[in-house]
């Protein structure tokens, strides 16, 4: 497997185990990425990390530049990324601080720019869509987890709302009718953009509190930190045993 990136959510905004070799700027068509992409070695396999909020964390999900990152990703030579994000919980095995390898996504944003395939001459490209992340990533995050001995769930379905505000009550209870386990604001268009660029994509959600209406009281974000600061350390971890097995196939 060549070429991995990883993507960094909130909570992850650097990886304490990369050894940053470079800095790459990288001008796009679509403008400028969210941060420098640093190139590194993670375990002894070259990484590329970018932070998809900036270092320090400054952008907002609807603000991101998901195609300048996903392109500027290509360009780098990028097959495969793996993203994390920090999520909310909705159904009851998704409780805070626990890691999901979501299998299936439900976007309810808008107003952000979902594909590549709309300039101008550009020929209408229908991809299949049908199962948005690669089941080859997903099976070997499942199986480093086991190896790491990480709880995971191996399957839940995320949705993608517009942000920066959390959601209200009546909206999460509308999700989980629609079969929402996890509801997070950065999968989308980040996961159809590298399926357009053909790059396996893969999501390793990090639960940082429940949803709205799912616990008493209002969510703060002294909750979130505490609820982060486990997963996103579980989840580095994760990406470790990761690269090192796939480093030895």
């Amino acid at each position: 497997m060549n070429h991995l990136a990883i993507i960094g959510g909130t909570g992850l905004s650097q990886l304490s185990d990369l050894k940053i070799i470079k800095s790459e700027q990288i001008a796009t068509p679509y403008g400028a990425p969210s941060a420098d992409f640093n190139i590194g070695e993670l375990n002894g396999k070259q990484v590329i990390f970018l932070a998809r909020h900036g270092n320090p964390h400054a952008i907002a999900p609807h603000k991101i530049n998901y195609c300048a990152n996903i392109w500027g990703l290509k360009q780098l030579g990028v097959e495969n990324i793996i993203a994390v994000a920090a999520v909310g919980g909705i159904t009851p095995e998704m409780v805070p601080a626990h890691i999901t390898i979501p299998d299936q996504i439900i976007d309810y944003s808008y107003g952000r720019k979902h594909t590549f395939f709309e300039d101008e001459g550009e020929p209408v490209t229908h991809i299949d869509f049908s199962y948005p992340y690669s089941q080859t990533l997903r099976s070997k995050l499942i199986h480093a987890a086991k190896q790491a001995g990480i709880p995971i769930s191996p399957i839940g379905t995320y949705g993608c709302t517009q942000g920066p505000r959390l959601e209200t009550a009546a909206e999460i209870k509308r999700m989980e009718q629609d079969g929402c386990d996890l509801v997070g604001m950065t999968g989308m268009p980040e996961a159809v953009l590298a399926r357009e660029l053909g790059i396996n994509y893969v999501a390793v959600a990090v639960i940082a509190n429940w949803a709205a209406g799912k616990a008493e009281g209002e969510i703060t974000m002294a909750e979130i930190e505490q609820n982060l600061h486990k997963g996103m350390a579980n989840a580095a971890e994760l990406l470790k045993i990761f690269v090192a097995m796939i480093s030895e196939s």
